[in-house]
C-alpha cells in the first residue's frame, strides 16, 4: 500500500465519523423542535391552589369565539372570616388567545378579563356580587360565590381574527385577587397560603 493510500485509509474513517456526528446533532435539534411544536396548543394539566375547574369549553358561534367556565373556589377559614367582617373579596378570570409560531414568540391575538366583587351586607344579612356596573344580592355566601365563579358565552375574539391555516390555543386563569384587598391586609397576607386561590389551564382551539 502506497503512502497516499495509507493516508486516505486513515483520513476517510475520521471524516465519516465527523460527518456522522454533525448529522446526529442536526437530527437531535430537528427532533427537539418537532417535539416542541407538537406540544404547542395541547391542553396543559390543571395547576390549582384551592380551586377546582369543573368546566372549561371554547365554542364557535355567531361569528365569535366564546368561552364557558365553571370554577369551585374552596375558601379557607381565614377568607370566610374576613368576608363575614365585611371585607370585599375580588375574583378575576382571564382568557388569552395565542397564535402558535415556531420561529418566534407566540403572538397574542386577544385578551379578556372579568372581575367580580363579593361582599357581605350586615344590615340586610345578604351577600352582594358586583360585576362591572351591575350588582345583585343573594341570601347565602354559596349562592353569591357560585355567580362569581362562572361565565357562559363569554366572548374572547371574533372569528375573523383567526386564520384557518394557523394554530391557536387559549390560556385561562381564575384567581382570588389579593391585590385589591385593603392595603394593610395585603402586607399581612403576602406569605399566607390561605389566600392563594387560583387555577390555570391551557386549551387548544380546534
Amino acid at each position: 500500500m502506497s503512502r497516499a493510500d495509507l493516508s486516505f485509509a486513515l483520513v476517510a474513517p475520521a471524516a465519516a465519523c465527523a460527518a456522522a456526528r454533525r448529522w446526529g446533532v442536526w437530527l437531535l435539534a430537528a427532533l427537539t423542535l418537532l417535539a416542541a411544536l407538537a406540544g404547542i396548543g395541547t391542553p396543559a394539566p390543571v395547576r390549582a391552589q384551592g380551586v377546582d375547574l369543573t368546566t372549561l369549553d371554547v365554542v364557535r358561534a355567531d361569528g365569535e369565539l366564546l368561552l364557558d367556565f365553571v370554577a369551585r373556589p374552596g375558601l379557607s377559614k381565614a377568607v370566610e372570616d374576613a368576608m363575614q367582617r365585611g371585607v370585599p373579596i375580588y375574583f378575576v378570570a382571564q382568557a388569552t388567545l395565542y397564535r402558535s409560531r415556531w420561529y418566534w414568540r407566540d403572538e397574542r391575538v386577544a385578551r379578556v378579563t372579568r372581575t367580580w366583587r363579593l361582599s357581605y351586607q350586615p344590615l340586610t344579612s345578604s351577600w352582594r356580587v358586583g360585576f362591572g356596573t351591575l350588582s345583585q344580592s343573594y341570601a347565602t355566601a354559596e349562592e353569591a360565590l357560585a355567580v362569581a365563579s362562572r361565565a357562559a358565552r363569554w366572548k374572547v375574539a371574533d372569528l375573523d381574527q383567526l386564520d384557518p391555516d394557523e394554530r391557536y390555543y387559549l390560556e385561562f386563569s381564575y384567581r382570588l385577587d389579593d391585590n385589591q384587598l385593603p392595603r394593610p391586609m395585603q402586607l399581612d397576607l403576602a406569605a399566607q397560603a390561605d389566600w392563594q386561590l387560583s387555577v390555570q389551564r391551557r386549551l387548544r382551539i380546534e
